[in-house]
């Protein structure tokens, strides 16, 4: 009896130590994993945290006035964002920012040329431009501009202003390249006592960005003793949308010669040439409609001119669209109607994004092949030239 009463002692008291271990363990590994997931939550809000931050900082210099702490902003935002984690990158959004604004690659700024020198002579030709972020599209189509300049009148100085600081900003804190904007280019002149300033503009139109530029030209003009502005590259607006001259004439044949020669697929017979412009709710904005009126003069009924804006209301990419479906055209080639291939043409009109001009094409349903051709006007030779003739204008 004995025996056996410790035998049932002895498997009472293994049961109550295995339940309470048992007990113990489940607590322990509970207590683990609410730790372990608090520990990753408190990492996932420090990267956010951090990333946070650094949208801050580049919201902060995603304006379009310079204040004398433009350069240790941007300095202190590539700072930031060197100091990310891949991970952290990836979480940077802000009102303006995102992974893009530091991480996007658009080619090697180290081939641009910002002119910003000084020990410039009598003689200045400020070329001056909106601008882009696009290292690849600097160099080559604004670039292109200014060296043909230079080769043309190799008694003037060439200098470059842009006049949007918001890109300026970005192509400083990313690449660490400074580039004049308007004020800077002048008193750098003034500083430098420059006697003959022309003002060449690579707009397209005399839009808004071309009145801004001149009205602070005006502002300078008594520190030089000559000043003078010349045409944008598609010479004066005219009154109606029937009006066109020998600039428009020009851009237009080179356009279309430059979007022919890329057309590898198929006869240009068999495609419709789309050129998108930026449009604009400016007066100057019939300077499109012109450009309609300018090339189904010259005899194609296959080129179309649109605007990202759809401004004028005719340009739009619906109606551009409709324009096509109506004409029975399959085939479309899309292409630029601008100074450089930047943001614009890389995302509005060739991006993946929905609301893209590509994909707005391919949604229709009503095109068998649509090609896109990411190249700006300013590396079309005919088209740097015609900014040559205008300064020789300017100076006569």
């Amino acid at each position: 009896m004995k025996k056996k009463t410790v035998l049932l002692l002895v498997a009472a008291l293994c049961i109550t130590m295995t339940a309470g271990c048992g007990t113990g363990d489940a607590n322990t590994q509970k207590t683990a994993t609410e730790n372990k997931t608090e520990s990753t939550e408190s990492t996932k809000s420090e990267d956010q945290k951090a990333a946070d931050a650094v949208a801050a900082l580049i919201d902060a210099i995603y304006v379009q006035e310079r204040t004398d702490e433009t350069d240790a902003q941007c300095e202190a935002a590539k700072k930031a964002w060197d100091a990310l984690t891949d991970a952290q990158k990836e979480l940077v959004e802000g009102q303006y920012a995102d992974p893009d604004y530091f991480g996007r690659d658009t080619g090697d700024a180290s081939l641009d040329d910002p002119l910003n020198q000084d020990e410039i002579g009598d003689n200045e030709i400020l070329v001056v431009s909106f601008g882009t972020s696009f290292n690849d599209s600097r160099a080559k189509d604004i670039g292109g501009i200014e060296k043909a300049i230079a080769k043309a009148y190799p008694d003037w100085s060439v200098r470059r202003a842009f006049t949007a600081q918001i890109i300026i900003n970005h192509v400083q804190a990313r690449d660490g390249e400074k580039i004049d904007n308007m004020q800077q280019a002048l008193e750098r002149a003034v500083a430098n006592h420059v006697k003959n300033l022309v003002v060449q503009p690579t707009h397209l139109m005399h839009g808004a960005e071309y009145d801004e530029m001149s009205e602070l030209v005006e502002q300078y003009r008594d520190k030089f003793e000559s000043v003078k502005i010349s045409e944008p590259l598609l010479g004066e607006v005219g009154a109606t949308g029937e009006d066109t001259n020998k600039d428009k004439e020009a851009v237009a044949k080179a356009i279309i010669g430059a979007a022919s020669e890329e057309n590898t697929k198929l006869s240009d017979d068999e495609v419709a040439f789309v050129f998108m412009g930026h449009g604009t709710s400016h007066q100057a904005k019939v300077t499109y409609t012109q450009m309609q009126t300018q090339v189904t003069a010259l005899g194609y009924k296959n080129v179309f001119i649109g605007t990202v804006e759809g401004e004028p209301e005719e340009t739009s990419c619906e109606n551009i669209i409709a324009k096509l479906k109506e004409a029975g055209y399959k085939n479309v080639v899309l292409r630029p109607l601008m100074v450089v291939a930047g943001d614009h043409a890389n995302n509005d009109m060739a991006g993946d994004d929905e609301d893209s001009w590509k994909s707005m094409f391919t949604s229709s349903n009503a095109f068998d092949d649509i090609q896109t051709q990411i190249s700006g006007l300013g590396s079309i030779e005919a088209v740097q030239q015609i900014y040559v003739s205008h300064i020789a204008d300017a100076i006569k």
